[in-house]
């Protein structure tokens, strides 16, 4: 009885330990950016700070529920949990609340739940499901389109309620895909569209087309083997063309003014130094702000409630998205370098472990959570630093907001309850 009880307690603890130091050092910084005067009272709910410290208190009771369910629970159920979040998603089109022009948001008395951080979890446990029971290895098209629509139909549903953040998120289970099988062929047009979208901004349709034609005439006389003919050649050159066409034509026409100018700003593109200059103080304001606060920091930081651009509020809503500017400032190179490391560690771990799974199911949601992670960290403080234009989206653990926090972390703690199971099974 001794054994048993003791193995129920065989959790990765380094996962968890890292966990604790990412969420103790986003409330730290949340705190920095968020205080008004002296601090009297943590507990204070009318301040960012003070609503953090309560999500964190409930967080550690989810974590407790989560670890306390069978570990065949996640997998029996993720079907159903799966379809709750798409009806989750669904209701909003009816109970939604509108916040900053999303309607991502159901509004209860003073506070909102926002049901998309929680379809990443739902959504990678549908995903592995999906893959364990099929055995699939996501080589035929049919198992890559009822894949591809289990992903996708949360995320048009999340882009519909005007939150194009959240829907990039989605797109990181294709990494999950190439582990899985996936041909590497998509990655490959995957990249290939990733660059023909910003050469056609760029540099315009026409010298786009000439680079295109240059690497397929490059590519068929040096290939080794010549099975493929000279109209299949003309016809990917065609469909790329074609392609960063359509690209000119979705920025002009569909994409709203101001995520056209955060493009613009990103790849440089407004010639005018009079509209620059209004861009700059519109849509770049927040990531200049931020740029200046995270440079100021130099290599040791200001120290904690030290940092002046902090302080002084010169980064709007800093305790959330931009919430990396704040360890920046204060922290330093040093602080920002562990933030990096904290988080390279825990994916690796993640990783690592995934690898170790003797479950399908147990590795392809490992997959899916370090995928989702990953994501969200790159995106995240590349936007902060201007590496990326300016997305939506939260860095986990560190930006303040109980849903993104709670979201993360039953999406973490899933997979530490999983990978004990493995361990007890040993």
């Amino acid at each position: 009885m001794l054994r048993e009880n003791t193995r129920r307690f065989k959790f990765d603890w380094l996962t968890i330990l890292l966990f604790v130091a990412l969420v103790a050092f986003g409330y730290v910084n949340i705190l920095a950016a968020s205080h008004v005067g002296e601090i009297t009272n943590y507990f204070d709910m009318s301040l960012p700070y003070g609503k953090q410290t309560i999500f964190i208190g409930l967080t550690f009771v989810l974590i407790i529920l989560i670890l306390s369910l069978e570990a065949k629970f996640y997998e029996r159920f993720a079907s159903i949990i799966y379809i709750i979040a798409i009806i989750s998603l669904l209701g909003l089109f009816i109970f939604g609340k509108d916040v900053n022009g999303a309607r991502s948001w159901y509004g209860i008395g003073s506070m909102t739940i926002q049901p998309s951080e929680f379809a990443k979890f739902a959504t990678a446990l549908a995903v592995a499901k999906y893959i364990s029971d099929l055995q699939t290895n996501m080589k035929t098209l049919k198992d890559q389109i009822r894949v591809a629509a289990i992903i996708f139909t949360p995320a048009i549903l999340i882009l519909l309620q005007n939150d194009a953040g959240s829907t990039i998120v989605y797109l990181a289970f294709f990494f999950v895909f190439y582990r899985e099988g996936l041909q590497q062929v998509y990655l490959i047009v995957a990249l290939a569209l990733i660059i023909l979208s910003i050469l056609s901004l760029k540099y315009g349709l026409v010298l786009t087309s000439i680079v295109a034609a240059s690497i397929l005439i490059t590519r068929y006389f040096t290939r080794k083997k010549k099975r493929t003919s000279v109209l299949q050649y003309i016809l990917v050159l065609t469909i790329s063309i074609g392609f960063a066409y359509g690209v000119q034509l979705f920025y002009n026409n569909v994409l709203k003014t101001h995520q056209q100018n955060r493009i613009s700003l990103w790849l440089r593109l407004e010639k005018d130094p009079a509209k620059l200059e209004r861009m700059k103080k519109a849509e770049a304001y927040n990531l200049i702000q931020s740029e200046q606060a995270i440079s100021s920091g130099g290599f040791y930081g200001k120290g904690f409630l030290q940092g002046t651009r902090t302080t002084g509020k010169f980064v709007p809503e800093q305790h959330t998205d931009y919430i990396f500017s704040t360890v920046g400032e204060e922290w330093g190179f040093l602080g920002s370098s562990l933030v990096v490391v904290l988080f390279v560690a825990l994916i690796v771990r993640i990783l690592y472990l995934s690898e170790l799974q003797k479950s399908q199911f147990s590795r392809v949601y490992g997959y899916g959570v370090a995928s989702i992670l990953f994501l969200h960290f790159t995106i995240n403080t590349g936007m902060v630093m201007g590496l990326i234009p300016t997305v939506g989206i939260p860095l986990p653990f560190f930006s303040y907001g109980g849903s993104g926090l709670w979201g993360f972390t039953i999406l973490l703690f899933i997979f530490v309850k999983l990978d004990s199971n493995k361990i007890n099974e040993w």
